[in-house]
């Protein structure tokens, strides 16, 4: 799947934004990307997993796909379709990531850590310390989307769709014209 296909799996489903919004981070972007939009489409879902497990290597031997909750759930599941292997998310029911509702790990099961969106790195760290804790072996980070612009490290190889160069910047150092529209929180973080 190209760049262009990807995106325009996006604008497809009115899932490309453009405005001023507040990130999970707390960053704010004059675009936004909302994959629960994108992926709310089971086709279109499974065909982004699939095309972004077409790029993964062999040799990492994937055995379970796990995902934070909530966004990346369902791009985790697809993902653990599209691999054949078992699908599971880690949630913060009191502040840190960790897996319930019967989901365990064999100790050294080797597990690619899914996300939709990629900004910070700073959740997808959060996810992987807790898949470890809980026996896995992350052998690998994917993401639909890459909108870090260069800055998501991680400890193993990342893998994203596409990668998504937009701009974020602190709440107190806007660009006038981003200062100018009224800020709003699409995310699932956003208040009810």
């Amino acid at each position: 799947m190209t760049e262009d296909q990807v995106l325009d799996e996006f604008r497809a489903a009115e899932a490309l934004l453009e405005g001023h919004f507040i990130l999970s981070s707390g960053l704010r972007s004059p675009r936004y990307l909302q994959c629960a939009r994108v992926l709310m489409d089971p086709r279109r879902a499974a065909r982004l997993a699939e095309a972004l497990a077409a790029t993964l290597p062999a040799a990492l031997r994937i055995e379970a796909v796990v995902s934070p909750a909530m966004g990346g759930v369902i791009a985790g599941h697809e993902m653990g379709r599209a691999l054949g292997v078992p699908a599971m998310f880690v949630e913060r029911p009191t502040g840190v990531f960790e897996l319930r509702r019967g989901f365990a790990l064999t100790p050294g099961t080797r597990v690619l850590m899914m996300e939709d969106v990629v900004t910070t790195g700073l959740s997808s760290r959060e996810a992987m310390k807790a898949i470890a804790a809980a026996g896995g072996d992350v052998v690998a980070a994917a993401a639909l989307v890459d909108r870090s612009n260069g800055a998501a490290r991680f400890d193993v190889p990342f893998y994203s769709l596409i990668r998504l160069d937009v701009p974020s910047y602190a709440a107190d150092a806007l660009p006038p014209e981003l200062a100018a529209i009224p800020a709003i929180k699409p995310g699932s973080r956003a208040a009810a």
